[in-house]
């Protein structure tokens, strides 16, 4: 599986950071991706869906912690990158406001 594109949409939000799209094999792609600050640091959260019993269920998620590192380590790469063309650093945008 190849991320063949990532599109970051940043958010001014205390603990949400930007919404996220990434394109799989330039023929699958999934949004709504979340880069969120926790309480350890950011985390890519996947796109879920609130159930009548106010639950969070992921609508798409990765069955492997190999193929969860590689959608991680694409995502905060371009978020870097996004960072860096807005003139912040991405260490003023880990800090919880």
């Amino acid at each position: 599986m190849k991320i063949t594109d990532v599109k970051i949409f940043p958010v001014n939000e205390e603990r949400l950071k930007a919404y996220v799209t990434i394109t799989i094999d330039d023929s699958f792609v999934i949004r709504d991706l979340k880069i969120i600050m926790g309480h350890s640091g950011l985390f890519v959260a996947m796109p879920s869906k609130k159930r009548k019993d106010g639950q969070f269920k992921d609508i798409a998620h990765p069955l492997n912690q190999e193929t969860r590192e590689h959608i991680e380590e694409s995502v905060f790469k371009a978020f870097e990158e996004e960072a860096q063309a807005m003139g912040e650093s991405v260490e003023s945008l880990r800090k919880a406001e």
